[in-house]
């Protein structure tokens, strides 16, 4: 490998590191390439990649994405899995394949920027995996919820049955649905009064004529001729002229 190789994968791995969520350093004496191959396929769920490479280049990786504490965990033979996903995931899958095959042993490594010695990342392989407790803490946050509306069910159906068989039994208030008529029987008289005074009241205007004005003409449409009407009348007796003389008539 060449100056230019070499310095490609310094970058290579130090931007690994960068990008890791956590970094976990193994002995990766006796693994075997089979071995290794199938390890890197047990890490692929965990969006983990496990790789084996020269401690001086990972020293220089280590000091060009600032991860200092990094470095002492480089002595004897080191392989690095760099973690991107599921932590928990891919501890365990490490933590399997070591008591599988007796290899792999845990030297310590880095979660972030702390650091972790090899006592807390087993414990962190015991941990389920991250879909796994995303299920157990939505099943306790909504164990109470749910325990909450079936007691509200459970009350809400036993008091519709108790009232249904209070209205079975009869055992409402004997006053309480005799009184209900009684108030309508009273109030449906006054209500129909009420269009009989009014008509009454408006008969009386109905049957007024306006003031001033004549009677109606008949259907002919004419007038009574006045001359006719004085023809009818009967005709006015002269007065009877007295003379001028009384003492003449007496005489004759």
């Amino acid at each position: 490998m060449n100056k230019e190789q070499k310095a490609a994968m310094v970058d290579e791995i130090a931007g690994q590191i960068e990008d890791a969520e956590a970094v976990f350093a193994v002995d990766y004496r006796g693994i075997s390439v089979p071995g290794a191959a199938e390890l890197r396929a047990s890490l692929r769920d965990a969006d983990a990649t496990f790789r084996i490479v020269k401690n001086s280049l990972t020293e220089r990786a280590a000091d060009k994405a600032g991860a200092d504490d990094l470095r002492p965990l480089l002595e004897g033979p080191t392989a690095l899995t760099f973690v991107r996903g599921d932590v928990a995931l891919a501890a365990k899958a490490l933590s399997n394949f070591s008591r599988a095959n007796d290899v792999l042993d845990f030297k310590g490594g880095l979660l972030g920027d702390e650091v972790m010695s090899v006592e807390q990342i087993r414990a962190l392989a015991r941990l389920p995996a991250l879909d796994v407790l995303y299920g157990q803490l939505v099943g306790t946050v909504s164990a109470p919820v749910t325990g909450l509306v079936r007691g509200l069910n459970a009350l809400i159906a036993g008091l519709a049955s108790q009232l249904g068989q209070i209205v079975e039994q009869g055992l409402l208030p004997e006053g309480a649905p005799a009184e209900e008529p009684a108030a309508e029987e009273a109030e449906a008289p006054a209500a129909e009064e009420a269009p009989a005074e009014d008509a009454a009241e408006e008969e009386p205007a109905a049957e007024e004529e306006p003031p001033g004005e004549e009677p109606a003409a008949p259907e002919g449409g004419d007038e009574p001729d006045q001359e006719a009407a004085a023809e009818d009348a009967p005709a006015e007796e002269p007065a009877s002229e007295e003379p001028a003389d009384g003492g003449d008539t007496a005489e004759a």
